[in-house]
């Protein structure tokens, strides 16, 4: 019998209970395991199988426990809130705003202090100048004295030239009589030609 008849007769007799204890004779648990373990494309073939049945498990358990597990975590590192502490929490956030309230008075009263005992006119605009502590307080005040000054200094300065008189120049003659008689003279010379 030649290799080609044994697959025919094979192919013939499948169905056949003869052939079948046969053909599970001829593989063994030991056989299989030689063969996946020796022949690469046996190995290839397993790990390819086993990365598909790890990564269907690994999803079905990230379903269904994942999050209880997050859950649990978070729990534990951040305990739930008892209605003391949450009460404590509050009144420290009370107190953290009165004492910048405070804080805040406390500058605003004493820019006002130094604008009045400079002059400024900043009662109006303090809630500007105030900062975070004293000394930022001060040195906001002291700009706006030293702007504000130069400030009005310039508008002074602009005012003046604008409605300043200048004496008429008649080519450098002295206009201003010298005595009594220079001065009637310089009169009844002006009353005629008017």
């Amino acid at each position: 019998m030649t290799l080609e008849e044994a697959k025919q007769y094979m192919e013939e007799n499948k169905s056949s209970d003869e052939v079948k204890a046969y053909l599970q004779g001829l593989v063994s648990v030991e056989g299989v395991q030689t063969f996946f373990t020796q022949n690469e494309d046996g190995k290839r073939w397993l790990d390819s199988e086993r990365d598909k049945h790890l990564n269907k498990g690994l999803d079905t358990w990230k379903a269904n426990n994942l999050q209880k597990e997050v859950d649990k975590k978070i729990h534990e590192l951040y305990p739930e809130e008892t209605e003391e502490k949450k009460q404590l929490r509050e009144l420290n956030a009370k107190i953290e705003t009165m004492e910048l309230e405070k804080q805040r008075e406390v500058l605003k009263n004493k820019a006002l202090t130094i604008a009045a005992d400079k002059k400024l006119p900043i009662n109006k605009i303090v809630d500007l100048f105030i900062s975070d502590n004293e000394e930022a307080t001060v040195a906001n005040i002291g700009r706006f004295e030293e702007i504000f000054g130069s400030s009005v200094q310039m508008a002074v300065e602009e005012r003046l030239k604008s409605n300043g008189y200048t004496p008429p120049n008649n080519g450098g003659q002295n206009t201003q009589p010298q005595n009594l008689n220079d001065a009637l003279k310089n009169y009844y010379t002006d009353k005629n030609k008017a």
